[in-house]
């Protein structure tokens, strides 16, 4: 066995050092460099609805704030399903997210016979964005002034009240459903692709009442074509301080909103889920984005990884319950 010198030993440490170092400072330096790329922000829904305009909002700030390049691409279909999965098959890099919702990520599990995805397995949360409830409405001229003459009218005539949503297993539709059985009430259910055409034929009086987003009836409200007879909240809405809750309408208890959150693949790494939930975080705390938010009926949320997982555990078991007991399923 050949002995090496004493100083060619030392010499060795010496020049061994630096390039330790190196190697052991190339996981941060990695993350300190984040993001060094455009981040794609996929809204699982057109361009122009809700999501849309919360994902908007808050990469534009982001761009702001932090210089960071947030490039939103819609990807609608399959009620936020294409969406979804695209981004729970994309790399864990920390440059791909969606902006899911309770309907894509805690009904659809239910909902769907085939998903393509699990949101727990195949999805990690990044932060709670907003929260937003429904409203109920009716045409001006209905002769139902409150919820409760809705539910009175609707034991006297089980069957007979007609109610129209955006589609079969929305929020909307699901929220019907839960409200149905917590006031032993029966109405009729007739489901749309979407709510243009809803909504018009709610004001041509075809049928009694419909289950809104408040940014999609608010002008509606305003300009006197329909009244609002209750939110689906726990709380009245900032945009609608004057309509009671359905628990003050008598159904205690009752609460159904959307919730909107940001994700991001599986295998996303710790660090950088932590880096983006605190960008986020603050920039939901601006006065831009919640002002943007608030206008469009929502209420800002915002919290820890954890307070989104466990959120998300809750509805799954919540909303998977309440489509079994309605029978909604999409083949």
């Amino acid at each position: 066995m050949k002995l090496i010198p004493q100083g060619l030993r030392q010499l060795a440490r010496l020049t061994l050092l630096p390039v330790l170092s190196l190697g052991l400072l190339a996981g941060p330096a990695q993350a300190d460099s984040y993001p060094n790329k455009p981040i794609r922000l996929v809204v699982p829904f057109p361009a122009g609805g809700g999501t849309d305009i919360i994902a908007r909002a808050i990469g534009q700030q982001l761009t702001e704030s932090r210089q960071w390049t947030v490039v939103v691409d819609n990807k609608p279909g399959a009620g936020g399903n294409l969406g979804v999965d695209a981004v729970a098959k994309a790399p864990g890099d920390g440059y791909t997210l969606v902006l899911g919702q309770t309907s894509n990520l805690a009904i659809n599990p239910a909902l769907y016979a085939k998903l393509p995805y699990d949101p727990v397995k195949d999805l990690k949360p990044v932060v709670l964005a907003a929260t937003a409830p429904l409203v109920i409405v009716v045409p001006n001229s209905s002769r139902y002034k409150t919820l409760a003459d809705v539910l009175a009218a609707a034991r006297q005539a089980p069957g007979a009240l007609v109610f129209g949503t955006p589609g079969n297993g929305t929020v909307a539709h699901l929220a019907m459903e839960q409200l149905q059985k917590a006031a032993h009430v029966r109405l009729q259910h007739v489901p749309y692709k979407g709510s243009a055409q809803a909504l018009t034929d709610l004001m041509g009086g075809q049928m009694d009442l419909y289950v809104s987003s408040i940014p999609t009836a608010i002008s509606h409200l305003k300009g006197g074509r329909m009244k609002a007879l209750a939110v689906t909240s726990d709380k009245r809405s900032s945009q609608l301080p004057q309509v009671p809750t359905v628990a003050e309408s008598g159904v205690k208890g009752f609460e159904a909103n959307t919730w909107f959150g940001f994700m991001a693949p599986a295998a996303t790494p710790a660090a950088l889920l932590t880096t983006l939930n605190t960008a986020i975080n603050q920039a939901l705390q601006t006065p831009t984005v919640r002002s943007r938010l608030m206008g469009e009926g929502g209420e800002v949320l915002g919290g820890s990884q954890a307070e989104f997982a466990a959120l998300l555990k809750t509805d799954l078991q919540r909303w998977g319950r309440i489509v079994h007991e309605a029978d909604a399923r999409i083949d």
